[in-house]
């Protein structure tokens, strides 16, 4: 048995019980560099307890539709971003938070140019590319304590298009 998710454009008011959409979109807020570059500022709420802020590299293999979405995690202690260093779609899966266990999870496909940042305790899928090169930069809480909580579901969902 398994159950299904569709997946959904990614929108900042969708995703906003979860973390913040990063994007360039619109006016900057400054323009700097002898006019020539536009500064979109502080775009993310960065969220540690007891660590601090670090920027690591991930590398990870593109994935299929329809994916087996089997389990969750969860970062208590920091939020975590993660920005694509191409310009190719990715797979983000949230899940409400229902006394300490993820409530029916939620799908959504990045558009070009976008990245996310996840609030501190949010349920989510693990990195999802959905085309090669599945390189991101992530920005997330560097310190000592455990800081991943995993929750794997006993029926798994299947995450598909509309």
């Amino acid at each position: 048995m398994t159950r299904e998710i569709v997946i959904a454009p990614l929108t900042a008011e969708a995703f906003a019980p979860f973390g913040e959409v990063l994007a360039a979109k619109g006016d900057p807020d400054k323009i700097i560099n002898q006019g020539l570059c536009g500064r979109f500022h502080d775009v993310a709420t960065l969220d540690f307890v007891n660590g601090r802020a670090g920027i690591s590299l991930f590398r990870s293999d593109a994935r299929d539709l329809p994916y087996r979405l089997d389990m969750v995690e969860r970062h208590p202690l920091g939020s975590q971003a993660f920005l694509p260093m191409s310009l190719d779609p990715f797979l983000v899966v949230v899940a409400p938070d229902e006394d300490g266990t993820p409530g029916p999870p939620l799908a959504f496909r990045t558009a070009p140019g976008q990245g996310i940042n996840l609030h501190r305790g949010t349920w989510h899928g693990v990195l999802t590319p959905l085309s090669p090169p599945g390189l991101f930069a992530v920005i997330d809480r560097i310190g000592e304590g455990t800081n991943l909580e995993e929750h794997w579901f006993d029926t798994p969902w299947i995450v598909r298009d509309a």
